[in-house]
C-alpha cells in the first residue's frame, strides 16, 4: 500500500507499512482488522475515560478542593503520556495499554474539567457535546464521500497541525522563563478567539486523517490487535480536541 502520513503521533506512516505487501499473506491465517471491530473498540475507550472521568469529577464536587484531586491529575497526565509512549512503540501491547490510557485519561479531564465547570457552569458538558458532534458530523461527511483525503488535504493538515505542536513548545518553553510573547492569543480577545478556531479545525480535521488512515490499514490485512491501536489514535485526537474546545469556550465565557 502507499504510504500515508497522518498529523497523528499514534498513527504515522509506519503503522501500517509491515502489514502490507508480502506480510499480507503470513497474517491470512489470523483475524484481520475490521472497521466494525474498530469502531466497537473506539466505544470501549470512550467508556473508559467517562469512567475515569466520572471519578475524579465527583471527588471535586465533593470537596470543591484543586489539592484533593491533584493526585489524579497528575497520574493521569504523566501516566497518560507514558502510557501513550509504550502504546506506539509496543503496538501489540495495545489490548491492554489502550483502555489503561483511556482510564488515566479520563482522570486528568474529569479533574480540569471540574475545575473548568466551577468557574464556568456548565462548560465541561458543552465542551463534550460539541467534540462528539464534531466527530459524528465528520465520520458521516467522510464516510458519504463528501470529504476526500487528498495528498495535499493530507499534507496541509499535517504541516498545520505540526505548527500548532511547535507554537505550543515555544510557548511552554518562554513560560518556563517567565516570557510572555502570546498574551492576545491566549485571552479572550477576537485573536485569542480566531486562535482557538483555527485549532479546533485543524484538530477535527485530523479525525479525518484518522478514518483514513484506518480504513487503509483495515484494507492492508492488519492483525486483529490493531483495532485496538486504531481505537487508541482515535482516543489521542479526541482529546486534544476536547482540550481546544474547553479553552475556545472559556475564552466566550469569559468576554
Amino acid at each position: 500500500m502507499a504510504l500515508i502520513k497522518t498529523a497523528n503521533p499514534a498513527l504515522s506512516e509506519n503503522t501500517f507499512r509491515d502489514f502490507a505487501g508480502p506480510r499480507l499473506g503470513e497474517l491470512a491465517g489470523a483475524s484481520p482488522m475490521t472497521l466494525s471491530g474498530t469502531v466497537n473498540k473506539t466505544g470501549i475507550l470512550l467508556l473508559c475515560a467517562v469512567a475515569g472521568a466520572a471519578w475524579t469529577w465527583r471527588l471535586f464536587v465533593q470537596a470543591h478542593q484543586v489539592a484533593d484531586i491533584m493526585p489524579y491529575l497528575l497520574a493521569g497526565t504523566i501516566g497518560g503520556f507514558l502510557c501513550a509512549m509504550v502504546t506506539i512503540f509496543k503496538q501489540q501491547w495495545s489490548p491492554v495499554t489502550a483502555p489503561i490510557y483511556a482510564l488515566l485519561e479520563g482522570l486528568a479531564l474529569g479533574g480540569l474539567s471540574a475545575v473548568f465547570d466551577l468557574r464556568y457552569p456548565g462548560i465541561a458538558f458543552e465542551a463534550v457535546g460539541l467534540t462528539f458532534a464534531t466527530l459524528f458530523v465528520l465520520l458521516l461527511l467522510y464516510s458519504s464521500g463528501l470529504i476526500k483525503v487528498t495528498q495535499k488535504l493530507r499534507m496541509g493538515i499535517v504541516a498545520a497541525t505540526g505548527g500548532v505542536m511547535v507554537f505550543y513548545l515555544a510557548e511552554m518553553v518562554l513560560g518556563f522563563f517567565h516570557v510572555n510573547y502570546f498574551a492576545s492569543v491566549n485571552s479572550s480577545s477576537p485573536v485569542g478567539i480566531g486562535f482557538s478556531l483555527v485549532v479546533v479545525a485543524i484538530a477535527s480535521l485530523n479525525l479525518v486523517l484518522d478514518f483514513d488512515f484506518i480504513e487503509q490499514g483495515v484494507a492492508s490485512g492488519a492483525p486483529k490487535y490493531m483495532e485496538w491501536y486504531g481505537a487508541f489514535g482515535i482516543m489521542v485526537t479526541l482529546v486534544w480536541l476536547y482540550l481546544e474546545m474547553l479553552r475556545l469556550l472559556s475564552k466566550v465565557r469569559s468576554r
